[in-house]
């Protein structure tokens, strides 16, 4: 790769000052050598190299404001506030139009959690400065602080009226779109932006983000079709084009989309899923279970590898191979409630009551508080007789579905079947209140009850037009 004059001498300058510590020897700098040298350190994290660099500097030329503002800026990165404020005051008072200085004093203050004044300084910097678009950033980051975002967005869009490159600024005026839900005013600003700068991969991978979360589908592939144009190694853009391929229901060309971010990077368990779900959507059962089964072997831990293969199998009704997956993944994880739900069903349509019954109920202990899963419970406890267990969990069902005329005629059936009467009528009277129509949920599952004179009598007093 050619190196820029002014990398070149960057790195000279560091070969030279690294070469310097190895020897003893002093070789003289130019202060802004100096600066590189130390905030090159900075940056990558290695302070006493920062802070060694900063003393001979300091030797070698004592009068440099540029200097001793890096001094300030390595107070602050270590929270030595007022020794900073002290330096920068004396500093002001020799070069009180010197912007540096307002920057390092608002850096203090938003350290401090003072924004506001922080936003004061820096509009002082924007009068000396000749990096509007820095100040410009600095001050969008000060406004997300104090959660104004829309001050903060325009700031950042001026950021990128001063520079166009600048990608933290066009990341973070997307986010302060998203944030203020204004998608498609995101999408809007982003193509006049293009127009500036057709070449923003960045820019139109964000586009096509934006419009997949709006569902516009077509606009979205067009823009990440762009993207992967511009660089045909952006793994991000591949995947959600391979995304939206998929949602356009154009299985082929979305594997070949998540093949090339294989190709791009280490297979992600997320690509193999998908891969997966296309050969299944396309017809290609091997192809389908072979993917499912990568899924699982790159990420064990991946409940939806396992949650694939195991609903695969169940489509296919192939229940004993859909136990065995659904037991392997038991096996990683048993505290987990789609496992477990899934388990319960399998062993339902296999007539294996008791251990449906015992997944439901682990399901339900794991989190899953769906109706269905707490109906299908219930309507197995009944099924083996327990029925004591089956009133208590529809009334703690009840907690979470206070309006279910389901658990309501459950409760009706199971008490009228224990010769609670009174209780059988409040909860029948409930159910028909709740859903008259659909008394036939107690026809279906308690005809005994339901062929009691008693019972029809009673549901012949509540008709509708008596309701």
């Amino acid at each position: 790769m050619h190196l820029s004059d002014e990398e070149e001498a960057h790195n000279i300058s560091l070969s030279r000052f690294e070469s310097m510590l190895k020897t003893n020897k002093v070789f003289f700098f130019d202060s802004e050598e100096f600066e590189e040298i130390i905030l090159h350190y900075l940056d990558i994290g290695k302070t006493t190299l920062a802070k060694k660099a900063l003393k001979l500097a300091l030797d070698q030329h004592p009068r440099s404001t540029g200097l001793k503002l890096v001094q300030v800026e390595m107070l602050i990165f270590e929270d030595k506030l007022e020794q900073a404020e002290k330096m920068l005051n004396e500093l002001f008072a020799i070069e009180p139009h010197n912007e540096e200085i307002f920057i390092q004093k608002a850096n203090i203050c938003s350290k401090r959690d003072q924004h506001a004044q922080a936003v004061e300084l820096l509009k002082t910097a924007l009068l000396y400065t000749d990096d509007f678009a820095d100040v410009y950033n600095l001050i969008g980051m000060e406004y997300l602080f104090m959660d104004e975002l829309e001050l903060a967005k325009q700031n950042f869009i001026n950021c990128l009226e001063e520079d166009l490159e600048d990608q933290s600024a066009l990341y973070n005026v997307v986010y302060c779109f998203e944030f203020l839900d204004q998608n498609q005013a995101a999408i809007d600003y982003l193509l006049q932006y293009i127009e500036k700068n057709p070449y923003s991969e960045i820019a139109w991978h964000q586009v096509g983000r934006l419009s997949y979360a709006l569902k516009k589908y077509p606009e979205a592939l067009h823009a990440f079709e762009y993207a992967t144009l511009i660089d045909d190694e952006f793994l991000g853009a591949f995947m959600e084009k391979a995304k939206t391929l998929e949602r356009l229901k154009r299985y082929e060309e979305a594997i070949a989309g998540y093949t090339r971010t294989i190709e791009l990077d280490d297979p992600t368990s997320y690509a193999l899923l998908r891969i997966g779900k296309c050969h299944e959507k396309l017809g290609h059962k091997k192809l389908a279970i072979e993917f499912f089964n990568k899924t699982v072997h790159e990420d064990p831990l991946l409940d939806k590898g396992w949650i694939a293969i195991t609903d695969y199998y169940i489509r296919q009704k192939n229940f004993q191979k859909a136990l065995f997956y659904v037991n392997k993944a038991l096996h990683i994880d048993n505290q987990n409630r789609y496992y477990w739900k899934r388990y319960a069903t399998i062993n339902k349509e296999l007539h294996f009551f008791e251990e449906a019954e015992f997944g439901y109920r682990k399901a339900v202990e794991f989190g899953d508080y769906e109706l269905d899963t707490w109906l299908f419970w219930v309507d197995l406890l009944t099924v083996l007789g327990e029925y004591e267990s089956a009133i208590e969990t529809l009334n703690q069902a009840s907690d979470y579905f206070p309006n279910s005329f389901e658990i309501e005629y459950r409760l009706a059936g199971l008490y009228y079947m224990f010769l609670e009467t009174d209780k059988g009528k409040i909860h029948l009277l409930k159910g028909l209140a709740l859903n008259f129509k659909q008394q036939t949920v107690l026809q279906e599952l308690f005809p005994k009850v339901w062929n009691e004179k008693k019972v029809q009598a009673f549901i012949q007093k509540y008709t509708p037009k008596n309701l």
